[in-house]
């Protein structure tokens, strides 16, 4: 007996079932965070700040969206590139660029590798744009943020010159260097920062901005909280949408798995019943001419002397009484009908 469903039907299932649980479930996580991210106070750097952590419990807010300037706590980093440009978070990546053949697509595609990256980073607060504020916030392990606020400030790529020889030995392992990407990004001195965690009140009366405690996710953008909460919930949107499709491919399987069983294994007595049903059509469906005992085979002798053509030949050679089908009258002699 074949199998209910084939392995490869079986994988489909199987994976259509598993990736749905994950995207789903990745889905449920981000729809989480946006609901956080709504439901979270939206406050900006001035001087009532402190009075508002001070009255909350346990003098800690567990999660706001705090909009200020940034402004460095102690000496600022200074770029590499630019004079007089100041930051409080620098990162410098220096990256390899390569093509490389692929034998399958028969084609070069891009790839790049990481030669250096450096971060560095200074104390930094968040004030109020207003000067006549002086309340100050300052943000704590801004390196375990989700996605650091740089700014890209400088870019180089540098292309190698190669001899013929060396284009022939790249030809040669498939491999080809395209050039040296040196970048340089930071997070500059008065650039406005929205920061999403944790806002507390410590003993000495300083404010600070700090991953959740609780739980959750630690944002640093350079736009307002909106710009965050758009981004999240198109992730959310993609996750769920890819859910969607992976359990209706799933679904598609397994109906069409079933449908195959109900067809194959329904009762035979079904079956049995849809030929006796043919076969009564069949006969309802008897020609005018075919013989008025067997119903099927065609009239093919006329009775004397009532003259009544009624019955095939064979079925008259069976009449038990040589009387006629139709009148009862008395046959004599049959003569052959031929039908032209």
């Amino acid at each position: 007996m074949d199998k209910p469903i084939t392995p490869g039907e079986l994988l489909c299932l199987g994976s259509s079932i598993a990736f749905s649980g994950l995207f789903y479930y990745l889905y449920r996580r981000k729809a989480r965070v946006v609901a956080r991210i709504q439901e979270a106070p939206k406050l900006q750097v001035d001087d009532n700040l402190p009075a508002l952590v001070s009255a909350a419990e346990g003098r800690c807010l567990p999660y706001v969206a705090l909009e200020g300037i940034v402004l460095p706590a102690q000496a600022a980093l200074t770029s590499h590139y630019h004079e007089g440009l100041q930051g409080v978070i620098q990162k410098l990546v220096l990256k390899e660029h390569r093509l490389i053949w692929n034998s399958l697509a028969r084609s070069w595609s891009d790839s790049e590798r990481v030669l250096s990256e450096q971060v560095y980073t200074v104390p930094f607060l968040l004030a109020s744009p207003g000067p006549e504020a002086v309340t100050q916030v300052s943000v704590d392990s801004p390196l375990q943020a989700v996605c650091l606020p740089l700014e890209v400030v400088y870019e180089r790529f540098q292309q190698p010159t190669h001899s013929f020889r060396d284009l022939l030995g790249q030809y040669l392992i498939g491999e080809k260097p395209k050039g040296i990407l040196e970048t340089e990004e930071m997070l500059r001195v008065g650039a406005g920062l929205t920061g999403l965690g944790e806002l507390s009140l410590h003993p000495d009366g300083s404010l600070h901005l700090q991953p959740p405690a609780q739980g959750g996710e630690f944002f640093l953008c350079l736009g307002d909280w909106q710009t965050v909460l758009s981004e999240l919930e198109s992730a959310s949107g993609l996750w769920k949408g890819a859910a969607l499709l992976c359990a209706a491919a799933g679904l598609a399987v397994l109906l069409h798995v079933l449908c195959r069983a109900y067809r194959r294994y329904r009762p035979k007595e079904q079956e049995e019943e849809d030929k006796e049903q043919e076969r009564e059509g069949v006969r309802d469906r008897a020609p005018e001419d075919s013989c008025v005992v067997c119903l099927s085979r065609p009239r093919e002798c006329v009775l004397l002397s009532c003259g009544h053509i009624c019955c095939c030949f064979h079925c008259f050679q069976a009449l038990p009484t040589r009387i006629c089908p139709i009148c009862r009258g008395p046959i004599h002699r049959v003569v052959p009908l031929y039908q032209a």
